[in-house]
């Protein structure tokens, strides 16, 4: 037969040559065998999860039609618009954009000259700061993930506050780094369960991340209060990460307390930003501060977050170029002005609630929230806070965030940026929904 020398039969199949190449029908087959579409979404998408999206997300209610709707529930100073930046920064972007020399790329870690700003700004006598000190980063958000991504491997654990800002386990879990909690006590103002913190320390511990002023309890932490976490650091030598984005954000009679300078011995990478005190969030520039005074860090904590920077291309370049009339010619009547009318809502928000039947305000001494505890038992129709919240929006038309989304159930987050008449309504509306489903006979004793 023709062309039959070079075929071998196998078992029948005459679609192998004898030299072992597959013949052109065989090979098709394979190819159509192996042309399947198969894309698997990625691990770190898998583990990645917001705590406020999944709860806000599943709250399928519709507000009352009747009413207009009042949230209480975003933190962004700048949604109802009664909150405007000063016209200082709005001067010094202007500025920085006609200038043209902002329009390209900038080092990833920020430009030295701005980087000299914010170490300028920041700087106190037991806490000096150099441009090398400093990265800047895409908005404090992404400070604190690059601070979590240097300190931390996968499985080991950071320590994050309950009620503490969910971003920290959703950043953590994506990383594959496990989270452990440690509490605030709302009966004393929210300070830290120190001896509870410390139980929960191992040798995995990789950093404790501390939130002062507090989102979402509008707290301040006391100078000694400070000085005895950073001890609790000190003898289990965990570093800190400090998220201070509220940083000198608080009322009158209180005063903030930076944590690095308290510290004689701990390092700590303190995260902050332009996005609240400058009333600009969508701006997105914050930055990191290195705080090492005995060089425990070393080098290559250093090293490591210029290498995270350099995944992206760095903030904004328009704001660095603002950055140093932003911050020097801000005039401090801006904040003060800010300050006055946060603490006002506070007072007619705690005043307000504080006498609603089942429910227990804690008086805020800062940032821009308030929690207000429900005793769920005297409102037996609801499960808890998701519930309660849940049957608010449908009745009265006011969104609270309930603080199963901060881990902390049977609570609920109230926004104190919102217009006033819109506070004073809001709380109205709130003590005549308590008032139609609280049930004396139920009530464990707080009002």
């Amino acid at each position: 037969m023709a062309n039959n020398t070079n075929m071998a039969y196998m078992n029948g199949n005459e679609n192998h040559l004898s030299n072992g190449i597959y013949s052109y029908h065989t090979t098709e087959k394979i190819m159509k065998k192996k042309a399947k579409w198969n894309i698997r979404v990625s691990e770190m998408s898998k583990k990645t999860f917001n705590p406020i999206r999944a709860i806000v997300d599943s709250m399928n209610m519709d507000p009352n039609p009747k009413k207009p709707m009042i949230a209480l529930s975003i933190g962004d100073p700048t949604v109802f618009g009664n909150l405007p930046t000063h016209d200082a920064v709005l001067k010094a972007m202007k500025d920085a954009v006609d200038s043209g020399k902002f329009n390209g790329y900038a080092p990833s870690i920020g430009y030295q000259s701005s980087r000299e700003v914010v170490a300028k700004f920041y700087s106190q006598p037991d806490a000096l700061l150099e441009a090398k000190d400093v990265i800047l980063c895409s908005g404090c958000s992404q400070a604190i993930e690059l601070s979590i991504a240097v300190l931390a491997n996968p499985g080991q654990n950071i320590l994050i506050p309950r009620p503490g800002f969910s971003l920290y386990k959703t950043l953590a879990l994506s990383l594959d780094i496990q989270i452990k909690l440690y509490d605030l006590l709302p009966e004393k103002g929210w300070e830290i369960d120190l001896k509870q913190l410390e139980s929960v320390i191992d040798d995995k511990t990789a950093c404790i991340i501390v939130n002062n002023p507090s989102n979402p309890c509008g707290s301040i932490f006391s100078k000694e209060h400070l000085q005895k976490i950073i001890a609790v650091a000190a003898r289990n030598c965990v570093p800190i990460l400090a998220d201070e984005i509220y940083g000198d954000m608080v009322f009158q009679g209180n005063k903030f307390y930076s944590m690095a300078p308290l510290s004689s011995s701990v390092p700590i990478l303190s995260c902050g930003g332009l996005a609240k005190r400058w009333l600009v969030p969508g701006w997105r520039l914050g930055w990191i501060l290195i705080h090492d005074r005995n060089n425990i860090f070393g080098n290559e904590i250093r090293e490591g977050l210029v290498r995270l920077s350099q995944r992206i291309l760095g903030p904004c370049t328009i704001v660095q170029g603002a950055l140093e009339s932003i911050m020097n010619s801000t005039p401090k009547k801006f904040f003060s002005s800010t300050l006055s009318f946060m603490k006002a809502n506070a007072d007619i928000c705690y005043e307000a609630l504080s006498t609603v039947p089942g429910l227990r305000p804690v008086r805020p001494s800062g940032a821009m929230y308030l929690m207000v505890g429900i005793d769920i038992e005297s409102f037996p129709e609801f499960e808890d806070d998701v519930e309660f919240t849940m049957r608010l929006i449908s009745e009265q038309s006011v969104f609270c965030l309930p603080a199963k989304c901060f881990e902390y159930p049977n609570f609920f987050r109230v926004v104190l940026s919102v217009p006033k008449e819109m506070m004073t309504e809001a709380c109205n509306r709130i003590r005549e929904f308590c008032e139609q489903h609280y049930h004396h006979s139920y009530s464990n004793g707080f009002a």
